[in-house]
């Protein structure tokens, strides 16, 4: 793509409250809405696509509540809903009078632009679908509604019928619409043939009608080809000003383009400055908080903002990284609010250590025989069954141990762990069995017995160590246990695989993940929750008693 500067007029238009929420597994309450808009509004898009009011009530009801709660400083909203029914004035649909009742500044409206569409979908007429685009643009336009038009399976409409197509958007236009979006419903275009139709429907459009400013083209591109993105660049770079998409790329199917990704590609690549708000240096963090409203989790190798889009586990990278970080990275992750990561596995050598003990706050640099050592270490337990990849806190904790700076909080003397069901219940399959732990260890200068029950025995050694530790170390009542993955390592050994346990903690702050291997669950699990604890106190600043 060309480097330009920015067009006078560029759209950054933000659809994830609509078909965003279209996605499988999303279900957004009115709430979650309203806050997920603040984030929007906060990264600086333009537009906030916020539902179709009178169709889904609860679009009704989020449009309803905006208007009094939510104070946008750099977006506007946009009500989406669909051009009269044929056969009806604009301003006798009820749809159409909903649009306007939301109060939304902006209305976007879908239209259909693919004449197979219009006389199969719609069973009526040409022109009949015409005069509905018309008089539904013409109406809102003539309440006071800034028009944005969304022509539905615009590119397959254009390869079918490319006279069609176009008189679709001139009656648009000629109808005082703002915006005309060529769709890309179905998600199967690439991108060659996104170029090359923006720039035919740009020169039929008019460029002096395009030059004016106050009209434009847009793309609204999914991603059921997987180039949602390419394909939203290569109309940008054929003429289109203004881009719809949705953060994180949700929508229904494969997704729609990820919007972050899109505008990342034009600002850092492109030299355009699209957003007014934060911008790109909070696009991780808030990518994150809207995964985190709806529930789904990170994808970690997204573009720009996923946790492993500047990691780098291999040792020739770490070796080049450490003399340029940009000899192995296309951006600066802080462009985009993100870090570098070093990954630390049995690829790992002494530069990923030196690079990753940096990153975890230790200057390594010239002690080449702890690096050796560490490294080594490393190696020999990944073969194992380790992993650090994603269990930052056990490396912490490992290197600190080679430099003897492990803090030695307890000592654990024994621990055992007993799961029974009640009498009579033992061949039952819905048998409810109890757990119990007893955890035996030295710390505060005494010898502290514990136990511990549960809904399972690695819950019942949680319990029984938290009620040992809180005797000498109360700030354990801050530690939580959020997440608990099992890995069977050698499935073919049957019943006496070994076993890795990935657990994650948090104190309200931050989070942190240990990892154990053993013979079973039970003991791989009991040694990532010891790691788990003694890091939490490290991190709360306790010292040893």
């Amino acid at each position: 793509m060309s480097r330009t500067a920015a067009p006078v007029t560029f759209d950054v238009y933000d659809t994830t409250l609509r078909d965003g929420a279209q996605q499988e597994g999303i279900n957004l309450s009115v709430a979650d809405k309203l806050a997920i808009a603040v984030l929007l509004d906060e990264l600086g898009v333009g537009y906030i696509e916020g539902g179709w009011p009178g169709a889904v009530p609860k679009d009704t009801d989020f449009f309803a509540r905006a208007a009094k709660e939510l104070t946008l400083k750099n977006a506007v909203l946009a009500a989406f809903g669909s051009t009269r029914r044929a056969g009806l004035r604009a301003g006798d649909d009820p749809q159409v009078r909903a649009l306007l009742d939301a109060g939304a500044p902006v209305v976007t409206l879908v239209a259909k632009s693919d004449v197979r569409h219009v006389e199969r979908a719609l069973k009526t007429t040409r022109e009949e679908n015409l005069a509905m685009i018309s008089d539904t643009v013409a109406y809102l336009a003539a309440e006071g509604r800034r028009v944005v038009l969304d022509a539905e399976h615009f590119f397959d409409g254009y390869r079918h019928d490319p006279a069609y197509a176009l008189s679709a958007v001139d009656a648009a236009f000629s109808a005082g619409a703002e915006v005309v979006t060529l769709c890309d419903t179905n998600g199967g275009m690439l991108p060659g043939w996104v170029g090359e139709i923006v720039a035919e429907v740009r020169s039929a459009v008019g460029h002096d009608l395009l030059a004016r400013g106050d009209v434009r083209l847009g793309m609204h591109a999914h991603n059921d080809s997987g180039c949602a993105v390419a394909n939203s660049l290569a109309a940008v770079d054929a003429g289109a000003t203004h881009v719809q998409g949705c953060v994180n790329g949700y929508g229904e199917r494969t997704g729609n383009a990820d919007l972050i990704a899109v505008v990342a590609n034009l600002e850092l690549k492109c030299g355009m400055e699209l957003l007014t708000g934060a911008g790109l240096t909070e696009a991780t963090r808030i990518a994150h908080a809207i995964s985190e409203i709806t529930n789904i989790s990170p994808f970690a190798r997204q573009p720009y903002v996923g946790s492993s889009a500047f990691a780098h586990k291999g040792g020739l990278h770490a070796s080049a990284i450490r003399v340029d970080p940009d000899m192995y990275q296309h951006t600066d992750p802080k462009a985009v609010g993100n870090d570098m990561r070093m990954l630390v596995s049995d690829m790992a050598g002494r530069a990923s250590i030196e690079l990753k003990g940096r990153e975890l706050g230790f200057d390594l640099a010239g002690q080449a025989e702890l690096l050796t050592r560490v490294t080594g270490r490393v190696k020999a337990a990944e073969a194992d069954g380790y992993t650090y990849e994603a269990a930052d806190a056990s490396f912490d904790l490992m290197l600190r141990e080679e430099m003897d700076q492990r803090p030695g909080y307890f000592t654990v003397e024994s621990w055992r762990t007993i799961v029974e069901t009640g009498p009579g219940q033992a061949d039952r399959h819905d048998a409810a069995a109890s757990a119990e732990a007893t955890v035996k260890l030295h710390a505060g200068g005494e010898r502290i017995v514990s136990t511990g029950e549960g809904n399972g025995p690695v819950n019942a050694l949680d319990q029984a160590l938290r009620g040992a530790l809180r005797r000498v170390y109360p700030e354990v009542d801050r530690i939580e246990l959020i997440d608990f993955k099992v890995r069977i390592l050698d499935s073919e050994q049957g019943t006496d695989a070994t076993t890795r346990v990935l657990i994650e903690h948090t104190d309200g702050q931050r989070s942190w993940s240990t990892v154990g291997v053993g013979p079973n669950v039970i003991e791989a699990a009991w040694e990532a929750l010891v790691d788990g604890h003694v890091y939490g106190l490290l991190k709360a600043g306790a010292a040893p008693r």
